[in-house]
């Protein structure tokens, strides 16, 4: 008795929810000032959906992805008719006739809601559940129900079926922070949607009734059921026959889950800052930032580009970079291992590709962890006579008829206040400038800087990308390498590339930034330029090797038909720098500690010199 009562109130109640819908849809329509339509005043704008952002090594192989949901949206071409019906027979099988909702499903389920005292028996249309999945909360209330039925009924009016059908395929939830039909078929199955069987694709179709329920990795039998009941619907629809639906059911279903490729993190944590900065140039944010008027006004802009920046990662991005595995493994392999027998020395380096200018190898910090503080293009350190080359004896040849056979002062010397000295306090008489840059004596430097000039000198320095330069630097002391805040050791790659042949562009990771589709987004505009005459070019390079051959640089020992090379030590031994060339590669290694202390005791263990060694080969 109680329960046919309770049909009679549901019957009488259908009409004033009908009415509450009619009135919610007038209030909707008259709330815009303007009286606009229904599509203005319930915009239905797509959301925001990120994507993976996935990089590529030199050949071409995926070695880090980075997403927090794995997604992989297809066109609904792309996705097999057999699926389509197998989601339409299964959760909307009127989709392609109704306006919205289902107006008979709607009132079968709240007849069995009222019998079952409940509000959880579903009527969802396709349309209803993309709508919930986009605007609305999942809670289980006719007053949410109703709300959902204007927006089903208005995204129908604003949405072709179709487009419907596939941003529903393409949204829906599949367990696992897994998102939409093609993302479950590369996670459960490791291969795109249109290569898994029949079967497969069944089975994944089960998982979004119940993300949690049907979750395949912890409850599987619980998702085969569901696979099999959803067989028996197709075979039940003739939408496949009996034979076949017991084909499926008998097929045996072996997951091979996806894990997250997370290879060289301190590469990876580099292309994506480097990502940022080709953002910035490619559209005009690091001019504007460049010549903000204030500091204001230079946050934020800084702040806008980082809004465009997660815009564009938030599409989905392919980004192609230089690096190369097999060397990456290796050198950061050797000099963890290196850096294991010592407490807590660090070091960091850089190898660039002489004829592309791309970094191929790199190396942040000892037992690097991905986003830790890149030592390499973060830690900004005195560069010592590492620096002689670029601020002093190139701009000498370049700028001067002097050659490397001329002779200069090694003795005493004092400009005002400031009185450098050679190593140990050693006190030479004429030198040739040769010999000057073979044992790095420290006078003679200083007496070039001011035959070149220091205003000369930093022109030619400042056409490479040191970024922590300022005006305080245009001082004596630089010869030296003692600047106010100091380089890092990409700059001191970067620049030295200059020496390979005279021609100069900035070295980076990243070739070019795609869509998922090949389209080509992004890539660096930069031309090569002319810093060094081929006279300047053939001195330097004669120098360096020299270094190796007959000075500080002794003990590198490289597979190369050229090596050349530089040592610099800062004061106290806080920092040991090795920066220089092969045939092939143009690298830098600084070792030091990230407090700064005195390295005198392990200078004899020519640390640096064993890392030079490795990643040059």
């Amino acid at each position: 008795m109680r329960q046919a009562f309770g049909y009679i109130i549901v019957l009488l109640c259908f009409p004033l929810i009908w009415i509450l819908y009619s009135f919610i849809h007038s209030e909707i329509l008259t709330a815009s000032e303007f009286k606009e339509s229904l599509k203005e005043a319930i915009p239905l704008n797509t959301p925001v959906i990120t994507s993976p952002i996935v990089l590529l090594d030199k050949d071409k192989e995926i070695f880090s992805e980075d997403y927090v949901e794995w997604r992989d949206p297809l066109p609904l071409e792309s996705i097999p008719l057999f699926v389509q019906e197998v989601l339409i027979q299964s959760e909307d099988a009127e989709f392609y006739n109704h306006i919205g909702f289902n107006f008979s499903a709607i009132f079968r389920a709240v007849f069995a809601n009222a019998a079952a005292n409940a509000s959880d028996q579903g009527a969802s249309t396709i349309t209803q559940q993309l709508v919930r999945l986009r605007y609305l909360s999942t809670e289980k209330t006719y007053e949410r129900k109703v709300t959902e039925l204007v927006y089903a009924y208005e995204m129908e009016k604003q949405t072709e079926k179709d487009e419907i059908l596939e941003n529903y395929l393409n949204e829906i939830y599949f367990s696992n922070q897994v998102y939409g039909i093609g993302a479950a078929a590369t996670y459960y199955f490791g291969k795109p949607l249109n290569e898994l069987t029949e079967a497969q694709q069944v089975f994944i179709t089960a998982i979004p009734n119940n993300p949690s329920l049907y979750n395949p990795l912890e409850n599987f039998e619980a998702t085969k059921k569901r696979q099999e009941l959803l067989i028996e619907v197709l075979v039940k629809n003739n939408k496949i026959s009996a034979e076949h639906g017991n084909s499926l059911k008998n097929e045996p279903i072996v997951l091979q889950t996806k894990t997250k490729k997370q290879l060289y993190p301190v590469y990876s944590t580099y292309v994506l800052d480097e990502l940022k900065s080709l953002i910035s140039s490619n559209e005009g944010f690091q001019q504007k930032i460049d010549s903000a008027s204030n500091e204001q006004q230079a946050v934020f802009l800084k702040n806008e580009l980082q809004t465009r920046v997660n815009e564009v990662i938030s599409q989905g991005l392919i980004v192609h970079t230089a690096l190369d595995p097999h060397k990456q493994k290796e050198d950061v392999t050797y000099i963890d291992k290196l850096l294991d027998r010592t407490n807590d020395l660090q070091a960091a380096s850089i190898v660039i590709n002489n004829e592309t200018r791309e970094i191929v190898s790199m190396f942040g910090g000892k037992d690097y962890k991905k986003f830790d503080f890149n030592r390499a293009n973060q830690a900004v350190r005195q560069p010592g006579s590492a620096l002689k080359p670029l601020l002093v004896y190139g701009p000498v040849f370049e700028t001067t008829s002097l050659t490397s056979n001329n002779e200069i002062s090694g003795g005493k010397l004092c400009i005002m206040s400031y009185c450098p000295q050679n190593y140990g306090g050693a006190i030479y008489g004429n030198v040739s400038l040769k010999q000057a840059f073979r044992f790095s004596h420290n006078t003679p430097a200083v007496r070039l800087l001011q035959t070149v000039g220091i205003e000369e000198a930093f022109a030619k320095l400042e056409q490479f990308q040191f970024n922590h330069l300022v005006p305080g630097d245009h001082t004596y002391p630089a010869a030296l390498g003692g600047l106010t805040n100091g380089v890092t050791v990409l700059e001191m790659a970067d620049a030295y590339t200059g020496f390979i042949n005279g021609m100069y562009k900035p070295a980076h990771a990243i070739q070019k930034v795609t869509n998922k589709n090949g389209d080509s987004l992004y890539e660096w505009q930069e031309e090569k330029i002319e810093v060094w005459s081929p006279t300047t070019v053939h001195t330097m390079r004669d120098l360096l090797a020299d270094v190796v051959a007959n000075g500080t640089g002794k003990g590198i020992s490289v597979q190369s038909s050229y090596i050349g090379a530089k040592t610099g030590t800062t004061n106290d031994f806080y920092d040991y720098w090795i920066t220089g060339l092969t045939d092939t590669y143009t690298a830098a290694v600084w070792i030091g500690y990230d407090m700064p202390k005195n390295m005198k005791p392990i200078e004899s263990k020519k640390i640096h010199h064993k890392i030079f060694n490795q990643i040059m080969n």
